[in-house]
């Protein structure tokens, strides 16, 4: 049986089309089966996600991470959501017929090569770690591109791999192995970046909040809103519709609303349906109960 091993790299650049299609077309060529991207403008940020056998794969994460380092340069750079590097961040997920194992070695071989061909620091994180303290990478990032300058001569975050100082434009990347993550956000109908950020810090596991949960407030100003945006690294443990419920209930707490809620890459068809079978009341609900999967098989 074919392995499949999912990729889902997210680069600083959420605006410049060109600059994204360039990455698209250039991933393209890698015979990698492209799935989604996704770009933000608020963010400045794209997320693409590919899959393929750890060859294919391996060769389009490389790719993406070049054309991200020749194109990207950070200190032209803003936007809302956190950022360390050009290419920020590039996890590897295992899919079928690999294992957790296979995925933590193929980030060490594209953390060797990113930093060897392309002269970028790289940290390892989540399942590929080297220390506890690298594992969840909000850690990792603190200080973003422009506190990297100083946080990299601390011995305590000296890279895995490459150069003991920070790439002048690129910055540093994270590269690592982990479950499936779904990138979810709820956008409030009040312009109060405070009340974003109390409920933020209500529902994120590090502040006392759900288990599995990451979360942090964003200003929108396209949308004219503020945003909670949230990472579950667990969707069966802490499901979307959980989220969801708490989010609005803090809100109200305020007088306020959802506005609507966005997902960023994608998600399983199990999170979906866990959701759908919640709101309309109908536990039996599986993935034999679409028909899809049944002319699928």
């Amino acid at each position: 049986m074919k392995e499949i091993i999912e990729c889902v790299p997210n680069i600083s650049e959420g605006r410049n089309k060109d600059v994204i299609e360039e990455v698209i077309e250039n991933l393209k060529q890698t015979n990698v089966k492209l799935l989604d991207y996704s770009s933000d403008p608020d963010h400045n940020r794209t997320v693409i996600t590919f899959a393929g056998d750890r060859d294919s794969v391996k060769k389009g994460a490389v790719q993406v991470a070049k054309d991200a380092v020749r194109m990207i340069d950070l200190r032209k750079h803003t936007g809302t959501h956190p950022r360390m590097g050009s290419v920020d961040v590039i996890p590897f997920i295992p899919i079928k017929n690999v294992t957790m194992y296979d995925c933590v070695n193929l980030s060490k071989e594209v953390a060797e090569i990113i930093s060897s061909e392309l002269n970028v620091p790289v940290f390892l994180y989540a399942e590929s770690a080297t220390r506890e303290s690298r594992r969840l990478l909000p850690e990792i990032r603190k200080g973003e591109f422009e506190g990297f300058f100083e946080k990299i001569k601390d011995p305590l975050w000296e890279p895995d791999y490459g150069p003991k100082e920070v790439h002048s434009s690129a910055g540093v990347t994270a590269v690592g192995a982990r479950e499936f993550l779904i990138a979810y956000n709820i956008n409030l109908n009040t312009k109060d970046i405070n009340v974003a950020k109390r409920i933020a810090r209500s529902i994120r596991e590090s502040s006392g909040g759900l288990r599995f949960i990451q979360a942090k407030e964003m200003m929108l100003e396209d949308k004219g809103c503020v945003q909670v945006s949230i990472n579950l690294l667990n969707y069966k443990k802490a499901p979307i519709y959980r989220v969801f419920e708490i989010v609005k209930m803090e809100a109200q707490r305020y007088g306020i609303s959802v506005l609507e809620s966005e997902l960023v890459g994608l998600m399983p068809m199990r999170a979906a349906l866990e959701s759908l079978a919640y709101y309309i009341q109908l536990p039996e609900l599986s993935e034999d109960s679409i028909v899809e999967t049944k002319i699928y098989e």
